[in-house]
């Protein structure tokens, strides 16, 4: 079925020229959005209780916001399907690269952490590309093993090397030979973590998952941040920042809070821009955690 759909949808879409494609995206808005209210309850839900009090126009506002960068990004994706290379790093750029591969002179990887903000696919796709330092990504395996085989395809364009959540807990990451700049999206619900840090995060009680700080301890990686920003319609970039040089000098905790703290203040300077459909918030604390 993912098949049929890949040649008779995904494909002829992704070779649409950008005017029609967003075209289609604007016509995505109206129908999904406007008329048949796509997870409209649970973006309406995220956004009141990560903003109490927040104005009915408001909520309206950034959640119009949102639907509009929200079909942008999916036919953008649906885009890298027959991107070109010129064109993919024409419209996705590092500023500031040289925070995270300066530690490739020490033989030190880089643990990479950020959001579903913005348009991640493209990161994904050609941040290989941006730096010295070869990338990796950890990734969650689907169950059409076709569409896997045609996503990460697109995600490894310019060499990144990728892993799936299973092959890192059986060890792949913990015996480098060579750095790895490792690239980690916090911002998702762990709900088969079993070990995960509860602090708070849009003014809610949040699970976060842990992988990322016992990476940077496990291989006293340096942390650094990555925010996207959208330049112009289709077109972003990513800003490094660096969190921490030395993991084992920082407290339980530290870690996770500083990356969840940089993520929340993205969020909160241009919120349309994250992923307000998902069910982030799904993981409630049991006794004992």
């Amino acid at each position: 079925m993912m098949r049929l759909f890949y040649y008779l949808f995904l494909k002829p879409v992704s070779l649409l020229p950008w005017p029609l494609l967003y075209a289609f995206s604007d016509f995505a808005y109206l129908l999904l959005f406007r008329v048949f209210r796509y997870r409209s309850k649970i973006v309406t839900n995220n956004l009141k209780r990560s903003f109490p009090g927040i104005s009915e126009e408001k909520l309206k506002e950034i959640r119009s916001g949102f639907y509009h960068h929200f079909f942008d990004g999916l036919f953008e994706t649906f885009k890298t399907f027959s991107m070109t290379n010129e064109e993919a790093l024409a419209r996705f750029r590092v500023i500031n690269p040289d925070v995270a591969d300066r530690y490739q002179a020490e033989g030190r990887s880089v643990i990479m952490v950020g959001g579903h903000y913005n348009n991640w696919e493209y990161l994904a796709m050609s941040v290989n590309a941006c730096m010295v330092m070869q990338t990796a990504g950890i990734y969650q395996r689907i169950k059409s093993k076709f569409f896997e085989k045609k996503i990460l395809e697109s995600r490894k364009k310019f060499g990144m090397h990728l892993f799936s959540r299973s092959q890192v807990q059986q060890g792949a990451l913990d015996n480098c030979s060579t750095p790895l700049a490792i690239f980690f999206a916090i911002d998702q619900s762990p709900t088969l973590a079993k070990k995960v840090y509860w602090t708070t995060f849009l003014n809610q009680e949040t699970a976060v998952a842990f992988g990322p700080e016992k990476f940077a301890r496990k291989l006293n990686a340096p942390v650094v941040y990555f925010q996207i920003d959208k330049i112009k319609r289709g077109y972003y970039e990513a800003t490094f920042k660096l969190l921490t040089e030395n993991p084992l000098d920082e407290p339980h905790g530290a870690i996770t809070e500083m990356h969840t703290q940089a993520l929340e203040q993205t969020i909160l300077n241009e919120p349309k821009y994250w992923l307000w459909s998902h069910k982030r918030w799904k993981r409630k604390r049991k006794p004992g955690e």
